[in-house]
């Protein structure tokens, strides 16, 4: 199997005064906490959105993995949705000493480039700020943080830094290059 070099690159921002806003979407787009686990759910957002851009890491994940990391305290989905139709999602998880990392931001392919990611994104980022009002006994957030790489959308690190995040570091490895599924097998055009 070949490799190909990835560039990952982590950004922060410690202060909720960092986020800042995004321009409304065009349409109607709600964004909603899927509050019930659903692993079936949670693993159609994450093929769906990282199919094209190679997300790989979950793809292996049982049904039993999936449902223990979707109940543990603290960790939440939240998805945007044009016109009733699942646009995207931002998956938050606390850490330690109140960080919290955004794990998983993106679009369906369909719904990129229409102004949806920056209203997610703002909307995710300060649901992570406001974490611990949701579950007492958390540590209030201090910092969040998250990565994006060289193989996601060519808009990602432009979104990241408009909503007021900060690099902090970067990273270069060799990855394995995997084909992925998408949502079924041939999803993608070749």
């Amino acid at each position: 199997m070949s490799s190909v070099p990835v560039t990952t690159w982590s950004l922060e921002q410690t202060s909720p005064a960092d986020l800042l806003p995004a321009a409304a979407p065009d349409g109607e787009v709600r964004i909603v906490r899927a509050e019930v686990p659903s692993p079936e759910f949670s693993r159609f957002l994450y093929a769906s959105v990282g199919g094209d851009i190679h997300w790989t890491d979950r793809l292996g994940w049982t049904y039993a993995r999936w449902q223990e990391y979707l109940e543990r305290p603290g960790v939440e989905t939240w998805v945007a949705y044009e016109r009733g139709t699942p646009a995207g999602y931002v998956e938050l998880e606390p850490q330690d000493d109140g960080v919290v990392e955004i794990v998983y931001f993106g679009l369906l392919p369909a719904f990129r480039g229409r102004r949806i990611g920056g209203r997610l994104l703002a909307y995710g980022t300060a649901r992570a700020w406001d974490l611990a009002e949701r579950w007492p006994g958390r540590t209030p957030t201090k910092r969040v943080w998250l990565h994006t790489c060289s193989k996601d959308g060519e808009h990602a690190m432009d979104n990241y830094l408009r909503r007021g995040f900060k690099l902090f570091d970067t990273k270069v490895e060799p990855e394995p290059d995997v084909a992925t599924p998408g949502p079924w097998p041939g999803a993608y055009p070749a």
